[in-house]
């Protein structure tokens, strides 16, 4: 079943990244074609890909009132990756693997936000369940601004059981807690193969999720509020596993 995308970078994005069966762009009539939308029109006629252009109603139609900035793609759904692929992308880079893990999280923006900073650090994949977690939805490529175009996500049955799966593969699993033993980030060992797991909004972990990491690692605060959310707290944490890294 195909996708409608919309917002002028997660289209370009996802014509960039050219991994989405592409069918039709549409473009709202009388939009300025320079910038992005420039370099939008360019990659579809690299790919030869059909433009039709229609009133913007029509477009506001089709997006269902989010703000598509002119522009939609018609496009096949989103090729999600397996576990395999994740890890066999690190060994093809030469690199102790990298994976985001995320633990039911639903949030539109969280997931997009996290996405973002997954590709901005190289991740080699991100992991997500299927039954109750989030999905790669329209919403979804346009918060993370098209980042998630150019990732490997895999769409696990059970999150666990993928997490035993990484362990095997020498990677340490470390979950983001703000309980009493979990470890300050400075003092956790983000070296070597890692898997960072990022719990849901409000609730966290779930015990076996929790029970299944390595370690457990938390940001320490100094001022009035007790905690980040979900998408600012994983991306200080994978930002800080890549400068772990040597940022290469």
């Amino acid at each position: 079943m195909g996708e409608i995308l919309y917002g002028r970078r997660p289209v370009y994005e996802s014509l960039r990244a050219a991994r989405r069966a592409a069918s039709r762009l549409t473009l709202a009539e009388g939009a300025k074609e320079s910038g992005v939308l420039a370099d939008i029109l360019q990659l579809a006629g690299e790919r030869g890909l059909p433009v039709k252009h229609a009133p913007r109603q029509t477009l506001d139609q089709r997006a269902e009132g989010r703000n598509h900035q002119g522009v939609l793609l018609e496009t096949g759904p989103y090729p999600y990756a397996d576990l395999e692929f994740l890890l066999a992308l690190a060994t093809e880079r030469n690199e102790p693997p990298f994976v985001l893990l995320l633990d039911l999280l639903q949030d539109v923006q969280n997931v997009g936000t996290l996405m973002r900073t997954a590709d901005a650090v190289g991740v080699h994949g991100v992991v997500l369940q299927e039954r109750r977690g989030a999905s790669i939805t329209p919403a979804v490529v346009r918060a993370s601004s098209g980042a998630v175009e150019h990732l490997a996500v895999a769409r696990v049955t059970n999150l666990v059981r993928a997490m035993e799966t990484l362990r095997e593969a020498d990677v340490w699993l470390a979950g983001l807690d703000a309980g009493p033993d979990a470890l300050r980030i400075d003092q956790a060992n983000l070296t070597g193969g890692l898997g960072v797991v990022v719990g849901s909004e409000g609730e966290g972990l779930r015990r076996l999720v929790r029970e299944s990491c390595d370690f457990l690692v938390r940001l320490p605060m100094r001022g009035q509020v007790a905690s980040l959310n979900a998408a600012t707290a994983g991306s200080v944490v994978l930002y800080t596993a890549w400068g772990a890294r040597g940022f290469s």
